[in-house]
């Protein structure tokens, strides 16, 4: 990836928070790397490199600054946005794939040799998937240790290391220090509500609308598996090692967390998860300068801005919603879910396993399984026979393996096989593509609510016209949709 010196430079010297997670500062003179919005004395010219991972200043020999914590940083955008194979790489990477698969589960995911995938993430991103799994570990040991009471061993092995050797070479690399210094730096904090709970700050690039958010949350949630109370989201999750519970406060300058995991190991998927859903690696304000050049958006951008788009955390929990959903109210098809999920065998409650965040509802749970979907009767469905089959096909799809709805999904060719399944439209398709894939350029012209939308600000309700007009808003349609929804 080629960075421009100049400007990477004036973006360290103002000390903009738009450009945290886009790249990394390297001091050469004091041996740190920094995210551009270092409080610290900014450093000479001659003294500066800049590298596009953290994982790739690691590389360089430099450790993370202390003060700045910009492994703390929002991620990049472009790795939510982009749809090819560096771009899915980065969010199975985030996902956790390299540490419960290695680097050949990665690259089969993918479906490129380990070779040609290690040589496009070195020219993209300056370090292979080893190194970029090892630095994420070295985040999640660094939460591990300065929120929660695990001996330091156990704390290695959740973070996916191999060996506690590794754990504490690793930490004083990239830290400056022994994994016992940093507990006792950070002062032994431990978080709030026993064995198995994690607070932490979710960082993003402001604006961040958060009654947006959670409003799009709450009207769609579904009882017993999220809820939003009091200014907070809370929900199930389903992990690789286990279930869990999360509550997501919005607040200033971060969105705090706390998660109760059955399974240590779930600290990265689940706080990957999390930042997915809230949209937070967006940047903002190169969505709303894009549409608020179109005259009929720009009151709404200006009085809101920092709309995001909420993703999901199951891209099959977001296809089964669709589905319900079509033709008929989001209040209907919330009925029907609820009464889907009162039939069908899911995770272990939150409450038996202990797995409840505080402030969380306790009965919260996992959406279900494809698997368990599969095996619900008949009359856990309480919707017409076909779309019944319909949801039934996509859940044989998502268990046989060959529909990917997972975030590292090749976008394209899931929307192809989805929409090729019978009951499957492009409504259907379009709505998953948008928010179970993350395609940030979708829109949905027949959609009812956008068409109401865009009459309310005087733009074409027609679908064919609409669509046409839309051109405009790329690539930043789905974005569109959700101011869309909120005019209607």
């Amino acid at each position: 990836m080629e960075l421009d010196f100049e400007r990477c430079y004036r973006a360290v010297d103002s000390r903009d928070q738009r450009f945290d997670g886009w790249f990394y500062t390297g001091v050469t003179s004091t041996g740190i790397y920094c995210r551009p919005s270092c409080p610290a004395t900014t450093p000479k010219r001659q003294n500066v490199r800049f590298f596009p991972s953290a994982a790739a200043a690691q590389g360089a020999g430099l450790r993370a600054c202390r003060r700045c914590r910009p492994d703390a940083a929002p991620g990049s955008p472009q790795w939510d946005v982009r749809a090819d194979v560096v771009g899915r790489a980065m969010r199975l990477i985030a996902d956790g794939v390299v540490d419960r698969d290695g680097v050949p589960g990665l690259a089969a995911r993918l479906g490129y040799t380990e070779r040609h995938l290690h040589r496009m993430l070195r020219a993209e991103l300056g370090a292979g998937p080893l190194a970029l799994a090892r630095a994420q570990r070295a985040q999640t040991a660094r939460i591990l240790i300065e929120t929660t009471g695990l001996g330091l061993a156990e704390v290695a092995f959740a973070a996916g290391f191999g060996s506690v050797r590794q754990f504490n070479d690793t930490v004083r690399e990239v830290y400056g220090a022994t994994p016992s210094e940093l507990r006792v730096s950070r002062g032994g904090r431990r978080a709030v509500g026993g064995a198995g709970t994690i607070t932490l700050r979710l960082a993003y690039r402001p604006p961040l609308h958060t009654g947006a958010l959670l409003d799009f949350l709450a009207l769609r949630a579904l009882p017993g598996v999220e809820e939003v109370r009091d200014g907070a989201y809370h929900r199930g999750l389903r992990l690789p090692h286990g279930p869990g519970t999360v509550s997501l406060t919005p607040a200033d300058g971060h969105v705090a967390a706390t998660l109760r995991l059955a399974d240590m190991r779930d600290l990265a998927p689940a706080v990957a998860r999390c930042r997915r859903l809230l949209d937070l690696d967006a940047d903002p304000v190169a969505v709303d300068a894009i549409l608020a050049a179109d005259p009929a958006l720009a009151p709404a951008v200006e009085a809101e801005p920092g709309v995001r788009l909420p993703h999901a955390v199951d891209g099959f929990e977001m296809a089964v919603r669709a589905i319900t959903t079509q033709q008929i109210s989001l209040r209907s098809a919330r009925t029907t879910l609820t009464h889907l999920l009162a039939a069908t065998t899911t995770a272990p409650s939150a409450e038996a396993d202990g797995t409840a965040a505080p402030d969380c509802p306790r009965a919260l749970r996992a959406f279900p399984s494809a698997e368990e979907v599969l095996g619900a009767a008949d009359d856990a469905f309480r919707m017409p026979g076909a779309r019944r089959e319909t949801i039934r096909a996509v859940a044989r799809a998502v268990a046989d393996g060959s529909l990917d709805l997972a975030p590292g999904g090749d976008r394209e060719e899931a929307v192809r096989r989805l929409a090729a399944l019978p009951g499957v439209g492009p409504w259907t398709a379009g709505y998953v593509a948008m928010r179970a894939l993350g395609d940030p350029d979708v829109l949905l012209p027949t959609d009812l609510g956008v068409r109401r939308g865009a009459a309310a600000l005087g733009l074409p309700d027609d679908p064919k016209t609409l669509n046409a007009y839309a051109d405009r808003w790329r690539p930043w349609r789905s974005y569109a949709v959700i101011r869309l929804w909120r005019a209607a």
